[in-house]
């Protein structure tokens, strides 16, 4: 009577050679989905804007920051030189003005210390209110040269742009009315500047 052969218990049962081409597949997918999972990224710091290579190096940016510091003292030294320079023209250019100004009154004032050391008994007052008279005129002239205009607004409309009232008096006629009257103390424009207003009596018409 023949036994049934039993069966290799040491041998592997078979298997299917496609089943472990398979399975040898799937398990090499794996190992490279892994290895994509934790594979570095690129850091986007290790790359210049383009991302065509390394950023500048540290001793460039260093040398950049440098420069333009150097150009910002040069700037700000070159402005400092400017105004000063302005300054000082500005300066010299008022003591040239006033020079000239004072050379204009000189003779003016030349005539005026000889009226003003005249002795009293040896000329008469007629004689000595016409020179102060002319010296007068002449100081005007040479104002007036330098750019002084005289505000003297009698029978003028009253302008409260360069007149000051100082009081008010009754108009005889409505045509009359904010009309000057009377100045007491003369203005002064320079240049179109008004130095000193025109202090002045203007009529009132009251009806």
């Amino acid at each position: 009577m023949k036994h049934p052969k039993k069966p290799d218990v040491g041998s592997p049962p078979d298997s299917d050679p496609a089943g472990r081409q398979a399975d040898g597949d799937a398990d090499g997918a794996a190992d490279d989905i892994a290895a994509a999972d934790f594979s570095p990224e690129p850091d986007p710091a290790d790359t210049d804007a383009s991302g065509a290579g390394p950023i500048v190096a540290d001793s460039d940016v260093r040398r950049e920051l440098s420069a333009e510091r150097d150009k910002y003292l040069r700037l700000a030294a070159e402005s400092d030189n400017y105004r000063k320079r302005t300054t000082r023209e500005r300066g010299e250019l008022t003591s040239r003005a006033q020079a000239d100004l004072t050379r204009h009154l000189i003779d003016a004032l030349d005539d005026l210390g000889r009226f003003a050391h005249v002795d009293p008994a040896t000329v008469d007052p007629v004689t000595l209110a016409q020179g102060v008279e002319m010296v007068e005129r002449k100081f005007l002239k040479s104002l007036g040269t330098a750019g002084l205009q005289v505000i003297n607004p009698v029978d003028q409309t009253f302008d409260p742009a360069l007149h000051e009232a100082v009081t008010t008096e009754p108009a005889l006629a409505p045509e009359d009315d904010h009309v000057v009257s009377r100045v007491f103390q003369v203005g002064y424009l320079f240049n179109g500047q008004l130095l000193r207003p025109a202090r002045v009596v203007v009529k009132q018409w009251t009806g």
